[in-house]
């Protein structure tokens, strides 16, 4: 049953229940919450160590650039600004992925319904 939660069923498999569908759309926010936190934690170890900004401060700058509002705190050093831009660059990228990863289970469970549902009007 695991290895069904994690696998996608093919065009030939039957829709996955309710109760395991659920339970796969939970599986993969935990894995996009964990991707956030593990960027957040990048961007909070940067911005410390980099800029000398307290942990707070540094929490601060990476919750924004992650959530795409941009920086709070001015950066002085050469460092610190290649680094702010390096991960704004790190952080878009992360937004796409972990939408993907998120919306996958939702977008494949319509579109296997919308196959099963083409298959049976054959």
């Amino acid at each position: 049953m695991r290895k069904r939660i994690l696998n996608f069923e093919n065009k030939w498999q039957p829709l996955l229940s309710k109760k395991l569908f659920f339970r796969r759309m939970l599986i993969h926010f935990l894995a996009g919450a964990l991707l956030i936190f593990i960027s957040l934690l990048i961007g909070i170890l940067g911005y410390h160590y980099l800029e000398n900004f307290s942990w707070i401060d540094s929490l601060l700058n990476a919750s924004m650039i992650l959530g795409g509002m941009g920086p709070v705190g001015e950066l002085r050093t050469f460092g610190g600004k290649f680094f702010a831009s390096m991960y704004a660059l790190f952080s878009g990228i992360v937004f796409l992925v972990t939408a993907g990863v998120i919306l996958a289970p939702a977008v494949h469970r319509f579109l296997h319904k919308l196959h099963l549902s083409e298959s049976d009007d054959e």
